[in-house]
């Protein structure tokens, strides 16, 4: 059936199991795979440990395996609008492994690139670096960063071809391009599909070779926003008096 999957239940059918690492794409509720997660609540699989930037919110993304208590542990960088992340943190109920965002990137990348480990200065001296392998190059101490591969990854992508080459968008362009090279079995969710050969070979992201399973998104799927910030109008910001009239 090549790459293409009907909905995102199928394209996560046989692939899911209970203990697994998974990646999950998006930076706060911007460019994840919102359709995908769902389905991993749907199925009813647990015990896992999710390496993510954060976990979402109370209602939307990762917060929703959180409420069913479906995530162990999650290795992340920015938890603080989650608050059902908190209540099962401060309760003993979740494993976490906190990471600096730059980090955690790295370790991203470095398991799509067969890196085991490398160094890094940022965490010395700090909480981040207990119990780990520190060095010294060049008179400076550097501590010791494992890559990270996980099992599944789940991202989500502006555009794709039937072959999997991804393209993402923007603020999208997050976490999500480094997660699809680092797992064993890649499945995006996509908002638009053409066919193999209509995306500029210069304009891809994520070759193809790293993509086992699409699902597209619905015509009328919903992008959530965090914390929606608008700039006031420059008239309004000036008082009463300056509005047109």
């Amino acid at each position: 059936m090549g790459k293409v999957y009907p909905d995102a239940t199928a394209a996560l059918a046989g692939v899911l199991r209970d203990g697994m690492v998974i990646h999950s794409g998006g930076f706060g509720l911007c460019g994840i795979p919102a359709l995908l997660i769902e389905a991993i609540r749907a199925s009813g699989v647990k015990d896992l440990t999710v390496v993510s930037n954060n976990a979402g919110i109370d209602d939307a993304g990762l917060g929703l395996l959180l409420k069913t208590r479906q995530i162990r542990k999650m290795v992340s960088s920015y938890v603080g609008e989650n608050a059902e992340f908190a209540r099962q943190y401060l309760a003993g109920e979740l494993e976490i492994e906190f990471n600096p965002q730059g980090t955690l990137a790295e370790r991203i990348r470095a398991g799509g690139a067969g890196i085991p480990a490398f160094f890094t200065k940022t965490g010395v001296g700090t909480d981040v670096a207990k119990g780990k392998e520190t060095r010294e190059f060049d008179g400076e101490t550097y501590v010791m960063e494992r890559g990270i591969f996980a099992d599944l990854a789940i991202v989500h992508a502006y555009m794709a071809d039937t072959e999997g080459n991804l393209v993402y968008r923007k603020t999208a362009r997050n976490f999500n391009p480094m997660m699809a090279t680092a797992a064993k079995v890649t499945v995006a969710q996509v908002e638009h599909l053409v066919r193999a050969g209509e995306l500029d070979a210069d304009h891809i992201h994520t070759p193809g070779i790293f993509t086992k399973r699409i699902v597209v998104c619905p015509p009328a799927y919903d992008k959530r926003i965090e914390q929606r910030t608008v700039r006031k109008h420059a008239a309004a910001a000036a008082g009463p008096d300056h509005l047109p009239r």
